[in-house]
């Protein structure tokens, strides 16, 4: 079972070290001492708190659609770059940056500007997932 450090903890949250060290103590994220001092998350235990803390971060609106999308990220449009016949959107989702090719007739009929709160809805037939240090992915500490 993989556990991770405070340090990687708070890189896999995207919050300070200190953040992570303030949860830990306060029993908010369960944490363990190990003989030497440090401290240590366990991967499940971290995975349902990232889940947990992120379960509000990018609410649906209530009169969104019915989809079979899962993958939805309410956010607000950064930047739209247009040329005869597409259109690149980039939307800032919480942390996340996205960043998606449509079709010019498509951001013109949304009125997709910057400014305009939008949902984006990831839907793939293929997902990459690399594991640092898995076979095929970079080595590390």
């Amino acid at each position: 079972m993989p556990s991770y450090s405070i340090g990687q903890a708070a890189g896999l949250l995207r919050v300070s070290p200190e953040t992570v060290r303030r949860w830990a103590e306060s029993g908010r994220l369960p944490a363990l001492r190990a003989p030497d001092g440090t401290r240590a998350v366990d991967g499940p235990a971290l995975a349902a708190f990232a889940k947990e803390r992120a379960a509000g971060l990018h609410p649906v609106p209530d009169r969104a659609a019915a989809t079979s999308v899962r993958n939805s990220f309410a956010g607000i449009v950064t930047a739209v770059r247009m040329d005869e016949v597409a259109a690149q959107v980039e939307i800032q989702s919480g942390p996340h940056r996205i960043v998606s090719v449509v079709t010019r007739e498509s951001v013109e009929q949304l009125g997709i500007a910057v400014g305009v709160s939008v949902t984006a809805r990831v839907k793939s037939t293929e997902v990459h997932v690399n594991v640092p240090g898995g076979p095929g992915g970079p080595t590390g500490a």
